[in-house]
C-alpha cells in the first residue's frame, strides 16, 4: 500500500510547450493518502486517463514528480511500481480457468503453491467467483471476466495501489450497481489505495470518498461528494455534477444583493466589488430553488413541469434566463406565472467561473 504524491506534475504531448494552452495536463499538486478511495471524474478528453497513465508509469510527465510513500518513481517502469490496473475491457486469459488466471501474478513472483491456493480462494470468495474457480474464463460473462481482472490485482497482498480506468464500460447496466458495491466493500476490508477513472458522476460519487473533478486538463475541485454538490468551487463542477445540474445565471452583485436582469435576490453573504470585465454569475442548484405560488418570492414564468419520478422539476424563466427548480409536493400552479424561493445559504457567486468567497459566512 502507498500514499501517492503528485509534485508539480504537468504533461504536454507536443515536444516544446510554450504555455498552459499546450499542456494536456496542467500543473497538479496533490496527495492521495494510503488506503483512500479516490475517483478522477470528468468528460472525455479532460486529462484523467493521461494522469492515470502517469501514475502507472505508462507516461513520463513533462514536468514534476510522482512519489510513492515519498520515493520518487517518476522514471520507473510500470513493473517496478507494484501497482495493479483494471481497464475498460477485461484482461484475462480465456484458455485458463478462473483459478489459473488469479494465480498467474503470484506464480510469476515465485509464491509457494499452498500460499497461492489460499490467496486465490480468499479473493475468489470476496468476488463471488468461488463456484467458477475451475471454469474456463472464455465461458464467463463480461462482468465475471471483469471480476477476474480485478482479482488478479487484489491477489497480490503487497500491491501499492489499484488503478481503474472506466472499468464498468462493458458491464450491463443492471449489473453495474452490484459491481460498484463489490468494489466499495473490497476497499473497506482490504485497506488499499484505489483510484477510479470515470466520466460517470454516479460511479464516482458512489465509489469514492474523495472525488477529483477535472476539466480541460486541470483539476478544478477536489472534495467529498457532499462538498462537490453543496459548494461547487467552479461553475463546471456545478454543471457536471447533479441531474439537472446547477443553474448558473448572469448577475450583477452589489454587497449582499444579486440582480438577475431586473430581479433582486438577497444573498446570505456580502461580496466585494467585482471587476466589471469578469463574468459574474449566480449559481444555485434546482434542489435549493423551490417553486411558489404567484405573488411570493421572485417572479418567474413557468415553461413546463417534468415529473422525473423522485421529484417534479419546473422549467422556468427568471427575467428571460432559463433555469430549473423543485416543485414542492402538493403545489399546483395555474397558468404560467409563479414565484421562486431560495435556500439562501446555497446561493453562490462566481467570477470568471470560480467561486467568490463572501464576507459574513462561508462561500
Amino acid at each position: 500500500m502507498a500514499s501517492i504524491t503528485l509534485d508539480g506534475l504537468a504533461h504536454a504531448y507536443r515536444p516544446d510547450p510554450k504555455g498552459p494552452q499546450d499542456y494536456a495536463l496542467k500543473r497538479i499538486d496533490h496527495v492521495w493518502q494510503q488506503g483512500g478511495a479516490y475517483a478522477l471524474l470528468g468528460p472525455s478528453g479532460c486529462g484523467k486517463t493521461t494522469l492515470l497513465n502517469i501514475i502507472s508509469g505508462l507516461v513520463v510527465p513533462t514536468r514534476g514528480r510522482i512519489l510513492f510513500d515519498g520515493r520518487d518513481v517518476t522514471h520507473l517502469p510500470t513493473e517496478d511500481r507494484n501497482i495493479a490496473q483494471v481497464f475498460q475491457f477485461p484482461v484475462v486469459y480465456d484458455t485458463m480457468t478462473v483459478r489459473e488466471n488469479l494465480a498467474f501474478p503470484l506464480k510469476n513472483r515465485g509464491v509457494a503453491r499452498d500460499a497461492v491456493t489460499r490467496r486465490c480462494e480468499e479473493i475468489a470468495d470476496r468476488l463471488g467467483l468461488s463456484k467458477s474457480l475451475d471454469r474456463k474464463a472464455a465461458n464467463l460473462t463480461a462482468d465475471a471476466k471483469q471480476k477476474i481482472s480485478l482479482g488478479r490485482g487484489l491477489v497480490r497482498s503487497d500491491v501499492a495501489a489499484i488503478l481503474f480506468d472506466e472499468p464498468l464500460t462493458v458491464i450491463d447496466p443492471h449489473l453495474k450497481w452490484q459491481l460498484r458495491s463489490t468494489l466499495k466493500e473490497l476497499h473497506r476490508s482490504l485497506d488499499l489505495t484505489m483510484i477510479y477513472v470515470t466520466h460517470d458522476q454516479t460511479e464516482a460519487m458512489t465509489f469514492a470518498d474523495t472525488v477529483v473533478v477535472m476539466h480541460d486538463g486541470a483539476v478544478v475541485q477536489t472534495g467529498t461528494p457532499e462538498e462537490l454538490f453543496e459548494r461547487p468551487e467552479h461553475t463546471f463542477v456545478g454543471h457536471f455534477i447533479g441531474s439537472p445540474g446547477m443553474n448558473v445565471l448572469p448577475a450583477k452583485v452589489e454587497g449582499h444583493t444579486a440582480y438577475v436582469g431586473q430581479q433582486r435576490i438577497t444573498l446570505p453573504r456580502t461580496y466585494p466589488k467585482l471587476p466589471e470585465e469578469e463574468r459574474v454569475e449566480l449559481g444555485v442548484r434546482p434542489e435549493f430553488a423551490r417553486l411558489m405560488p404567484a405573488g411570493q418570492g421572485v417572479p418567474v414564468k413557468v415553461k413546463r413541469i417534468d415529473d422525473i419520478g423522485r421529484a417534479r422539476i419546473a422549467r422556468v424563466e427568471l427575467d428571460g434566463h432559463a433555469m430549473a427548480a423543485t416543485v414542492p409536493e402538493g403545489l399546483s400552479i395555474s397558468g404560467d406565472v409563479a414565484g421562486l424561493g431560495f435556500e439562501q445559504r446555497q446561493l453562490h457567486i462566481y467570477a470568471a467561473g470560480k467561486l467568490v468567497v463572501g464576507e459574513g459566512g462561508v462561500g
